[in-house]
């Protein structure tokens, strides 16, 4: 190798300025390609792997002879892989989300329309149960659309100034009569006021998520706390802060789950998230939605320690 940038040197190491190509290189799929350009000046491309420690990297490369030297240029594709295998991924769990149902209502159609048609008590209760799984087709379009926005929205921040803890004490307040009918008590600890700048509508939909996956997932009979304070200063932030968590007393998480709950459609329990009309979306839209305020979002819990989850907004 004659020369390389400081970009090649960062990937390849600085090592690689005058040792041999064949050094460098290695991988046959961009060697041959080298050697015809080296030896017939013809053009060509080719794509490799490189792993840098337990980083791996996809690459295209382009090989231009230039009078008896050759030129590579190392496009990276590993970004565009990635998001590719997500889209992939995406379009997979939507398909199955909604399979699901649709499978579930085709079979309850068959038997509404073979042996229960003259059967008033079973056509009630398939006719509920078709309407509980179009409930949660719903949710999930719903969830999804909602996601798609906060995508297109992402880098665009709210500016409108709202009482973070004026909007704590009403969506609990819209909460508590069915945290109630559960067994669940929801408890607040909240200041006066707590300036912020958001999307009153987003942040109105973190609150609930957030409460309702707290009353949802907790103890019966038990209870939620709500609790809002102030950060003199947030040390990623660097700036006063309002620190909103939402703790419950239930049976808690295993540590293996808990960075992966804000991933699209993962749940520690696939059958009672359905079972309690869990898209799967919740955590990941609240993410997104914390992202777009500029805040910071943490989830701690432990097995039989319940899950406590903190949201931190800068304050106006």
């Amino acid at each position: 190798m004659a020369l390389a940038n400081p970009a090649a040197r960062d990937v390849l190491g600085a090592w690689i300025v005058g040792q041999p190509h064949m050094a460098v290189l290695r991988q046959p799929a961009l060697v041959s390609p080298v050697e015809d350009a080296l030896a017939g000046g013809i053009e060509g491309r080719a794509r490799i792997t490189h792993s840098s420690g337990a980083v791996e990297a996809a690459y295209e490369v382009r090989i231009t002879p230039l009078d008896g030297t050759v030129l590579l240029v190392f496009r990276d594709l590993t970004e565009a892989q990635a998001g590719a295998s997500q889209r992939r991924d995406f379009v997979a769990n939507v398909s199955h989300e909604l399979k699901t149902p649709l499978t579930a209502i085709a079979g309850f159609i068959e038997t509404l329309q073979g042996p229960a048609r003259d059967d008033p008590a079973a056509r009630g209760r398939f006719l509920a149960m078709m309407a509980q799984e179009v409930a949660r087709m719903d949710r999930l379009v719903s969830d999804l659309l909602s996601l798609s926005r906060l995508e297109g929205q992402a880098r665009r921040r709210p500016t409108d100034r709202l009482d973070l803890a004026a909007l704590a004490s009403e969506a609990a307040g819209l909460l508590r009569p069915g945290a109630e009918a559960e067994g669940v008590r929801i408890a607040l600890d909240l200041p006066e006021a707590a300036p912020v700048q958001g999307d009153r509508d987003q942040l109105m939909q973190v609150l609930s998520n957030l409460i309702e996956n707290a009353v949802k997932y907790g103890a019966r009979p038990g209870r939620v706390t709500l609790t809002l304070q102030p950060v003199a200063r947030e040390p990623v932030l660097r700036a006063r802060a309002w620190r909103l968590e939402v703790a419950d007393d239930g049976p808690g998480i295993a540590p293996e789950h808990v960075p992966r709950l804000t991933e699209r459609f993962y749940r520690v329990d696939t059958g009672r998230s359905r079972a309690q009309g869990g898209t799967g979306l919740g955590l990941s839209i609240v993410k997104h939605i914390v992202n777009r305020h500029r805040g910071r979002l943490r989830i701690e819990s432990a097995p039989g320690e319940g899950t406590r989850v903190s949201v931190i907004l800068p304050a106006a």
